[in-house]
């Protein structure tokens, strides 16, 4: 077992800082600094959460890497998934550093700055598991795992002060798709060797015994592709390149052709295929246009859009608003993912479109036409028995994720006083024989609404949260500017609150109360346009709480004349 370093307290620290990713799903990044050095490992972005009004995603607030911007010096990526490499592309506009990541990893990154006009300016090491690359004074391997897409590693980092292992999102699928199983050996030589830390995905550990194989999904679609007898309909995430594998498998052997339906899909497949990750027969993947001459038994529409997005693919073909399908009695839609906490509402709202259009839907709870990517508790209990860390922290999964996981180290060895639960922005260090929490640096989530990054604040949310239950009143009154009297108004406008028709009443009432407020004031303080303001605000808010029980975001509008 290796030994937390002891040196002289001059020498600098080593300290590991999460800035996403650990108290939520998404958001993944890790800082790892030593010294006038650091590396970051993922930079993911995470979906709005129903609360999010109107935010198109979410990506870690970066302001530490900002402030110490002349130390960044590699991105270290483990994985394309969007949690881990989405906020690449607003990340590098404020800090350039080179991005090391594995072939397929690369091509998907590339493609996503591609769109963002960052291509160019981006500098990229592609690497192959069992690589070694050196970062100023971390060494640092890219060790292979299994997880729901190609090309994904776990991370060996030797740094002065010992070495961490960062096990990426990982599972221990011992029938992987292109064979290509977890890299025992390496994890188990790091092991015997002495591992400082050890930072394992979380996401699972609720789940009782081992993950279901890969594999058993392709049997699975294989059954489903041999019973059909109409059109099928299969929505996947774009980046599961094993799962459309396993589909071009089972359409190729029954005799069906592949539709490709989603921007992302399409993309992502050309990648994939470029790069050697894919194959597909020739002639098995042909163009929309023959989706109205071909059979229906000899149809797979591969689609996006199984999370119930409002504009995807799938949603439109749900709700009869995609132009050039349209769902009917005997076709089978196929939900082949993991319904993202948050979504099932709207996967809910459009499964029942679906089933209104006639379609059979068949979907995880109902069938094995998904396996985690993630390991489960004895996975877990493995991991940690080939590294046997002196010290562990649990990263990747929601708070209680992480006091699972913390306790589950416990039961297999590790030292309670070496298990650290961190949260986001905490500086985790390792101080004598110990690791511990010795402060904090600025951390949360930057909002990204439209083009706008970091615009949309707390208040705007909460803002809109109103607006979305409560409705909104607009107030204006028009006062003389010298004698401060009423001069018009006050008028009072809604939207979202109540119908002026039904609610007449009330809204004279509001009126009166107005009135009958501002005269209390007097002439000099109705001179006074924020007195005025904050007078109406208050009077109506009281009035509509006491009355409705409902809080609309009230604009007091008010005029000098």
């Amino acid at each position: 077992m290796g030994e937390i370093d002891k040196r002289d307290d001059t020498e600098p620290a080593l300290k590991l800082i999460p800035l996403g990713g650990l108290g939520e799903i998404g958001l993944n990044m890790m800082v790892v600094e030593y010294g006038d050095t650091i590396i970051v490992v993922d930079c993911g972005l995470m979906f709005p959460d129903e609360h999010m009004l109107g935010i198109d995603i979410v990506i870690p607030d970066i302001s530490y890497l900002i402030e110490n911007r002349e130390k960044v010096a590699a991105f270290i990526i483990t994985h394309g998934h969007e949690d881990h490499v989405g906020a690449l592309p607003f990340v590098l506009r404020q800090i350039n550093a080179p991005i090391y990541a594995t072939t397929l990893t690369i091509g998907l990154i590339e493609a996503k700055l591609r769109e963002h006009d960052l291509l160019g300016s981006t500098e990229f090491e592609t690497v192959r598991p069992r690589d070694v690359i050196s970062v100023g004074p971390f060494d640092v391997e890219f060790i292979r795992v299994s997880h729901s897409i190609v090309d994904g590693c776990g991370l060996a980092i030797t740094t002065p002060k010992g070495v961490v292992i960062h096990t990426g999102d990982f599972k221990f699928d011992q029938t992987p798709v292109d064979g290509e199983v977890l890299d025992y050996a390496r994890f188990s030589e790091y092991g015997e060797r002495g591992v400082l830390a050890l930072l394992s995905d979380s996401t699972n550990v609720e789940k009782e015994g081992y993950t279901i194989s890969e594999k058993e999904v392709g049997v699975r679609i294989d059954a489903v592709f041999g019973s059909c007898e109409g059109r099928i309909v299969f929505a996947t995430f774009s980046s599961n390149i094993h799962r459309i594998q396993q589909v071009f498998d089972a359409a190729a052997k029954h005799g069906r052709k592949v539709i490709l339906n989603g921007r992302s899909m399409v993309a992502n497949i050309a990648i994939a295929r470029t790069l050697g990750y894919l194959s597909a027969p020739d002639g098995l993947i042909v163009e929309m246009s023959a989706l109205g001459t071909l059979p229906v038994q000899r149809v797979v529409l591969l689609t996006t859009g199984s999370q119930g997005e409002p504009m995807s693919a799938l949603m439109r073909m749900a709700v009869d608003s995609h132009k050039k399908v349209k769902v009917r009695p005997g076709d089978t839609v196929i939900l082949s993912c993991k319904f993202i906490p948050g979504n099932e509402k709207a996967i809910s709202a459009m499964m029942n479109h679906l089933y209104r259009r006639g379609a059979e839907v068949i979907y995880e709870k109902v069938s094995e036409i998904h396996v985690s990517g993630h390991a489960s508790k004895e996975e877990l209990k493995i991991m940690l028995n080939m590294v046997k860390p002196k010290c562990f922290i649990p990263v990747h999964g929601e708070y209680r994720h992480l006091v699972l996981h913390a306790r589950l180290a416990g039961t297999v060895g590790v030292a309670k006083d070496n298990i650290v639960i961190a949260e986001d922005g905490d500086v985790v260090e390792f101080v004598g024989d110990g690791i511990e929490i010795t402060g904090r640096v600025e951390s949360g989530r930057v909002f990204i609404d439209g083009k706008g990054v970091g615009d949309v604040g707390d208040l705007v949310i909460k803002d809109r949260m109103y607006l979305s239950k409560d409705g909104m009143v607009l107030a204006v009154v028009l006062l003389n500017s010298t004698t401060g009297e009423i001069t018009y108004g006050p008028d009072i406008i809604t939207r979202g609150f109540v119908l002026e028709e039904e609610g007449a009443e009330l809204l004279e009432r509001a009126k009166q109360g107005i009135v009958e407020a501002l005269a209390e004031l007097g002439p000099e303080a109705r001179t006074e346009g924020t007195e005025v303001t904050s007078t109406v605000k208050r009077v109506l808010r009281k009035l509509f709480n006491k009355e409705l029980e409902r809080r609309p975001v009230i604009f007091p509008v008010v005029i000098e004349v």
